[in-house]
């Protein structure tokens, strides 16, 4: 059995890496992501290094990629080797900036693995200004699965003094009007 789920994720990498067809990518991704759910997989996951391809697919401009992805990594860092691997491997940075997808499901899975992969290390770059400052705004949200969610993080995972530096920054700020290009 233990064979068979090898050869079939294999398969699935196989597949994405083949297939020129977005959809299919797309479905592939899905799968992988799905398959990031049960711990039976993480090893094969990891000897497949899909755990690299979703922290490439963070940045792609599609955004149902990026969207199974996140999700993918979101599945897959409760694993203490997961979370030290998306670490080491630099994959805070990109998974903040799914912070500022217009897609909610990024968004969401973009929060909960940042908690997930919150540790005394890496606390200062999970929490670092700007994304205090976001969980601020998401806590505002109407959507309340967002602003529950950007409200535990900002509870559970910074300090109140985080907090109210980043209040006291936003008060100064213009939020929401882009800066001007060079």
């Amino acid at each position: 059995m233990d064979l068979g789920r090898l050869e079939y994720l294999q398969a699935l990498v196989t597949e994405f890496q083949v297939t020129d067809s977005a959809e299919a990518k797309e479905q592939v991704l899905a799968n992988l992501a799905n398959f990031a759910y049960d711990p039976k997989n993480y090893e094969y996951l990891r000897q497949l290094q899909v755990l690299d391809l979703f922290l490439d697919m963070l940045t792609e401009d599609n955004e149902t990629l990026v969207e199974f992805a996140i999700g993918g990594l979101c599945n897959l860092c409760l694993d203490k080797t997961n979370k030290e691997y998306i670490l080491e491997a630099n994959g805070v940075e990109p998974i903040i900036n799914c912070l500022s997808s217009s897609n909610e499901e990024t968004v969401v899975s973009a929060v909960t693995t940042l908690m997930f992969l919150t540790t005394p290390q890496s606390r200062p770059q999970t929490t670092a200004l700007p994304v205090v400052e976001c969980m601020l705004r998401f806590s505002l949200s109407a959507n309340r699965r967002l602003s529950n969610l950007a409200s535990l993080f900002l509870e559970d995972y910074c300090s109140p003094p985080q907090v109210e530096e980043a209040r006291n920054l936003s008060k100064h700020t213009a939020v929401g009007i882009p800066l001007p290009k060079d």
